[in-house]
């Protein structure tokens, strides 16, 4: 497979709303442990799910299945303030899990999507009621979840990043797949 192998991909992306995509080599996706500490003490949606800590791999196993790669996708969405921002950004996650379907059937079977935030499978989480996962085979972690500063790996990849100070601001996010 050459260079050029994941262009459709990265096409179909931008054709479903991603603002960018950049092939990226793994190395420069940083992990720490200190994302994973924000990610279970900083939102509100941790403890509630499968694809939060403490069920998600740490910095340090996420490095590990990180050095078994040698080329990975960052994919940049920015969503500007709406009242359908949520179903935009569920609807373009759900298509990035497809995407690693499309391209497992294509020959890369290694590959393996980080999302952004929360699961959003289901309004509840078996983890609530102590039932399995409903969707273990389109439920993914999210980058920060497995200790990934989306922050620095942005940025180490050229692309803008900020913290926000409003809701009215326009929100970066990021997810990274994983190729081969």
């Amino acid at each position: 497979m050459n260079g050029n192998d994941l262009k459709k991909y990265a096409d179909h992306a931008l054709k479903m709303g991603a603002t960018s995509v950049k092939q990226i080599h793994p190395s420069s996706v940083v992990t720490v442990a200190w994302v994973r500490l924000k990610c279970e003490f900083g939102c509100g949606g941790s403890h509630y799910s499968y694809c939060c800590p403490p069920h998600t791999l740490t910095a340090e196993e996420t490095r590990r299945v990180l050095d078994g790669y040698n080329r990975a996708l960052l994919f940049h969405i920015e969503s500007l303030p709406s009242k359908d921002r949520g179903k935009r950004l569920k609807k373009f996650l759900q298509m990035l899990v497809d995407l690693e379907g499309d391209m497992f059937k294509d020959g890369y079977y290694k590959a393996f999507v980080y999302l952004a935030g929360p699961c959003r499978q289901c309004k509840e989480c078996g983890k609530v009621t102590g039932t399995s996962c409903n969707h273990g085979d389109r439920a993914r972690p999210s980058m920060e979840a497995c200790g990934i500063d989306v922050f620095q790996t942005a940025r180490n990849n050229d692309c803008h990043i900020q913290t926000l100070r409003e809701e009215t601001e326009p929100r970066n996010t990021f997810c990274l797949m994983l190729v081969d």
